[in-house]
């Protein structure tokens, strides 16, 4: 067990990132815990524990993301705030490529992106899952990894994220409107012999089946039609009847 005695009380911070999270697990979107999860499946849950306090008092100063990076401030028990940072290996220029092909291949995915959210099928592509995507440093003494500074970035990081899944394309080193205008250059095949499409074979219209135009109806609605239009009774009934007749008769 790692002994934190040697470091010091923390320094209570003035103005830092005030966390969503008061108490259970941090990341609210399945993207978010994936981030959260990464972190503790490598670090000491003892500075772990005290990454968590330290998000959830506001140590965090500020925080910026950039291609391949998540960096800041936290304030721990020395005068000036230390400098952390969690680094996310970028996408090779082939990954990338990679990536907008499988969402020129699906649409729905390019709407999930521009609507704020990370579809599931891009988790493997876009989502750090070993050691060696996934790194942190800080200018702390403690040579923890992730020391608890580290944690607590990275635990606002993933509030941020759940936000702002376009946070992700950033860090990965992905921009949204390249990645739109990647898959809107997709060439569109045409038969240049058949401008106007008469040779073009259709699929098949869809088989319905039939039900009587009167069956469809609600016979106490309907009848409630003909009345408010002053008709007697047996008005309504010749109505109704004949109707029903001229229905049969299509």
């Amino acid at each position: 067990m790692a002994d934190f005695s040697q470091y010091g009380k923390r320094r209570k911070a003035k103005g830092g990132i005030e966390s969503r999270n008061k108490r259970g697990a941090f990341g609210q979107t399945w993207w978010g815990r994936h981030f959260v999860t990464a972190m503790e499946d490598l670090a000491d849950p003892g500075r772990i524990a005290r990454g968590r306090t330290y998000a959830r008092q506001g140590q965090v100063l500020n925080l910026g993301v950039e291609r391949g990076q998540f960096y800041g401030e936290v304030q721990g028990s020395q005068l000036e705030p230390f400098s952390a940072s969690v680094t996310v290996e970028p996408l090779t220029q082939g990954e990338v490529a990679a990536l907008v092909g499988r969402v020129k291949s699906n649409p729905g995915m390019l709407a999930e992106l521009a609507s704020n959210a990370i579809p599931q099928a891009l988790a493997s592509t876009l989502l750090p899952h070993d050691r060696g995507q996934l790194d942190f440093d800080c200018s702390c003494p403690d040579d923890g990894w992730p020391c608890k500074h580290a944690a607590a970035l990275m635990y606002i990081a993933a509030e941020h994220i759940d936000s702002s899944a376009a946070t992700i394309l950033t860090l990965r080193g992905v921009d949204l409107d390249e990645l739109i205008e990647g898959v809107g250059d997709a060439e569109v095949e045409f038969d240049r012999d058949d401008w106007f499409g008469d040779a073009t074979r259709l699929p098949a219209l869809p088989m319905v089946d039939f039900s009587p135009a009167m069956d469809d109806l609600d016979p106490l609605l309907l009848r409630r039609v003909f009345r408010a239009g002053g008709a007697e009774e047996n008005e309504v009934s010749r109505a109704v009847a004949d109707l029903k007749a001229f229905y049969t008769r299509l």
